[in-house]
């Protein structure tokens, strides 16, 4: 053990176990990990997805840009070196809520397979839900929300997803939403139909 982390000592054995949260909750946890391009649909998702799980009593957490890259990761860029970062922590916190017994969604770009292996190896392989939210380039420019995407054409951001920088799509997904073809209601809707039986007690 390095010196810096000599004073550190564990008490995971002491602590209330992940089965005893989930006996509490009447639930069991997993991280749902949307991936897919800018404008696909991401976000509408796991907001939309979010409410109806807890109509159906489930308790959950949602994890986005918006909650993350404002506080504990409002120190990173997005070099490649800090996208993996910003992934990293994401996946850290994502398994803190897994522990506690929480069905958590989690909503980021995530453009690289390795940058989703470095989040699937933390959160572990049985927990991480890989669901890619999948929208072609050009319907995801055509919506362009945050008019992003017209700023990466004209050269104000560098590096954007889809447009500067690469987006690896997943080779095996647990489930595709092609958000092009179907509504935002139906995608939902397939989400939690897919995932009822595993988070049910």
């Amino acid at each position: 053990m390095s010196k810096e982390k000599t004073h550190i000592h564990p008490i995971f054995d002491q602590l209330l176990q992940r089965s005893d949260k989930e006996e509490l909750l009447k639930q069991r946890a997993v991280v749902l990990w949307l991936t897919g391009l800018s404008g696909s649909g991401k976000s509408t998702i796991a907001k939309g997805l979010e409410k109806h799980l807890h109509q159906q009593g489930y308790f959950t957490q949602v994890l986005d840009g918006d909650n993350i890259r404002s506080g504990i990761n409002n120190n990173l860029g997005f070099s490649p070196e800090d996208r993996q970062e910003n992934i990293r922590r994401i996946a850290e916190v994502a398994k803190l809520f897994l522990q506690a017994g929480t069905v958590t969604i989690c909503s980021f770009v995530s453009p690289t397979h390795r940058i989703r292996n470095v989040a699937r190896q933390i959160i572990g392989e049985q927990d991480f839900v890989e669901i890619f939210v999948h929208a072609p380039l050009e319907v995801c420019e055509e919506r362009d929300v945050k008019g992003l995407y017209k700023k990466a054409r004209a050269g104000v951001i560098k590096n954007f997803t889809g447009i500067g920088a690469p987006f690896e799509a997943p080779e095996k997904p647990a489930l595709t939403i092609p958000t092009h073809t179907q509504s935002i209601e139906d995608s939902i809707q397939q989400i939690f139909d897919f995932i009822k039986n595993r988070i049910s007690i």
